[in-house]
């Protein structure tokens, strides 16, 4: 071996090893339930620190806005986003902008639930994006006024990972379309499990946007 190499892997052995950052607490609050062409995928809500958020989800789920709906932007390594085009990309209808909640100190790591916006931050209305690895960059103080997380997925993240791994093309003007159409074939509230929460991964791409990226 290397002489010169002895003491550097010494002195690797001997460092302390990197503490496991602790796992975030299992979320409560309402659920609800996605059914998608490619699995089911079950969010619960914290209503506690995004009320707004929640309670404006909530409101496109009873109206079965999310239904027939797709993914429309998916992007390996950072997020999948849906909740505002039809397979032939029209943009549906949606209430009001609800105010940006991202100031309510939940980070934006794999597996929570977030809105999408454009440029203007309280202009999030139906769209919405599962984080596939920590993208804390998007947290308020971090990326300007942030993206505000108001859930986490509790069952089902091996089908949100389905979802981001799908081939991607340019259609209707937006690129990052998922080539086959992965829809959101329903959405509906359902009854809370105990489940352990979704291990966090490493950092971060392009912000989501709602509407026209």
């Amino acid at each position: 071996m290397n002489a010169a190499l002895v003491p550097l892997l010494f002195a690797l052995a001997q460092a302390p090893a990197v503490a496991t950052p602790p796992p975030r607490p299992a979320p409560s609050g309402p659920v609800v339930v996605i059914e998608t062409s490619l699995g089911t995928i079950r969010i619960v809500l914290n209503r506690a620190q995004a009320p707004l958020s929640v309670d404006n989800f909530l409101k496109y789920v009873r109206a079965r806005h999310y239904d027939g709906t797709i993914f429309h932007r998916v992007i390996p390594g950072f997020m999948v986003q849906g909740g505002g085009f039809t397979p032939d990309m029209k943009e549906k209808a949606t209430r009001p902008p609800v105010r940006n909640e991202a100031k309510n100190g939940i980070r934006n790591s794999r597996g929570t639930v977030a809105m999408a916006r454009t440029s203007d931050p309280n202009s999030a209305t139906s769209q919405f994006f599962v984080n596939v690895r920590n993208n804390h960059r998007l947290d308020f103080g971090i990326g300007g006024a942030g993206y505000a997380v108001f859930g986490e997925v509790v069952e089902g993240m091996e089908v949100v990972d389905k979802i981001v791994a799908v081939p991607t093309t340019t259609k209707g003007g937006m690129v990052d379309v998922p080539v086959t159409p992965v829809f959101l074939k329903s959405a509906r509230e359902g009854k809370a499990v105990a489940s352990p929460p979704v291990p966090p991964r490493p950092a971060s791409l392009p912000a989501p946007r709602s509407g026209n990226p």
